[in-house]
């Protein structure tokens, strides 16, 4: 066979010199990858900065990747905190007694706006008002607390529980069902038969929610939000139930004209002979305006160990109205009303 040669024209050379063009392309891609991986490595040797100054947390919109971000930058925060607290401890040590005094942590209660009712015990006007008002029969031992719970309409068990608790944290109390009376028909009974209290609890969705405490015959009447309930059985290492003795009242915090006012209210419940030997203490603590109510034994375990144990139950009050005289929800005459868009708008103001 015959082979025909076929000469090489420029036409041809173009093609070539056009085939040899992506090899550079692809050597240059080649480069620029192995540009970004040593670039990568490097990155990996530097110290890495998590949270530059500029940088938000709330600016990633991955929600996953914004919290696992928070709690490493919370970490970093206790991380520090702990070092100083280690590195002042071990100051403190070497100076010994020459150690300077601890800084006292600012906290909502210390940093409280000052309230010009603020109450002053040796204060002679507040003397004056604390022999004449409502409570001054109790305080001088002319009556002694009777107490008479009850309802709303149609309670639920666990309202008709809560009611029965505090009936035995509370001497001489009783409770009676409400039968779809009025309070302005119960409070005339209540006279008649020398009840000091009628406190009503209100429940909603088969919760205790409210509780009204009206001090017999002339006042004044209170109107809390009750919260977090727990009765007995829901306490953990709750002790037995709470014995006939009268028990020990302490109150707390309740520093201003209306929270001396409540306070005389809570004080009123409860007999001011205490019996010390039932060990049973009643605890009103006010903090920010929320009073939490604790029922406690106590036992002396030595001169300096004291054991604590919960009897229960355990609630929260919210003051919303102190209303003089007995209760009238129409024609009554409020001496405070909580108004929440004006009094809660600084956190540091408190009311009690």
């Amino acid at each position: 066979m015959d082979v025909n040669e076929v000469p090489t024209t420029q036409d041809s050379k173009g093609k070539k010199k056009k085939n040899q063009k992506p090899k550079k392309k692809r050597l240059n891609q080649e480069e620029s990858r192995e540009g970004l991986v040593e670039e990568k490595k490097m990155e990996k040797i530097e110290p890495a900065v998590a949270f530059p100054p500029t940088f938000s947390v709330s600016e990633i919109k991955n929600k996953q990747r914004r919290h696992l971000m928070l709690m490493k930058l919370k970490q970093e925060k206790r991380k520090v905190k702990m070092e100083l607290k280690k590195k002042r401890r071990k100051e403190r040590d070497a100076l010994g007694d020459k150690a300077p005094p601890k800084e006292v942590p600012k906290t909502i209660e210390n940093q409280r706006v000052y309230d010009e009712t603020t109450v002053d015990p040796e204060d002679e006007e507040v003397a004056f008002d604390e022999g004449t008002d409502e409570f001054s029969a109790y305080f001088n031992g002319l009556t002694n607390p009777k107490v008479l719970i009850t309802t709303s309409d149609r309670p639920r068990g666990r309202t008709v529980r809560f009611c029965e608790q505090l009936a035995t944290v509370i001497p001489n109390a009783h409770v009676y069902y409400r039968r779809g009376l009025a309070l302005k028909r119960i409070i005339p009974q209540c006279i008649s038969r020398n009840f000091t209290y009628l406190m009503v609890i209100n429940e909603d969705r088969q919760m205790p929610n409210g509780m009204v405490l009206c001090h017999l015959p002339d006042g004044p009447t209170a109107h809390f939000k009750v919260s977090s309930v727990r009765l007995r059985k829901e306490i953990k290492r709750r002790g037995k139930e709470p014995t006939e003795h009268c028990p020990e009242v302490i109150l707390n915090n309740f520093t201003t004209r209306l929270g001396h006012s409540i306070g005389r209210m809570f004080a009123a419940l409860f007999p001011q002979d205490p019996q010390f030997i039932g060990r049973q203490v009643a605890t009103f603590h006010n903090q920010r305006d929320f009073i939490f109510f604790r029922f406690h034994r106590y036992i002396f375990k030595n001169e300096k160990k004291v054991g604590i144990q919960e009897l229960g139950p355990r609630f929260t009050l919210k003051l919303r109205s102190l209303q003089k005289g007995t209760f009238d929800s129409k024609f009554g005459e409020y001496e405070w009303v909580l108004k929440r868009h004006e009094m809660e708008a600084c956190r540091r103001k408190f009311q009690l």
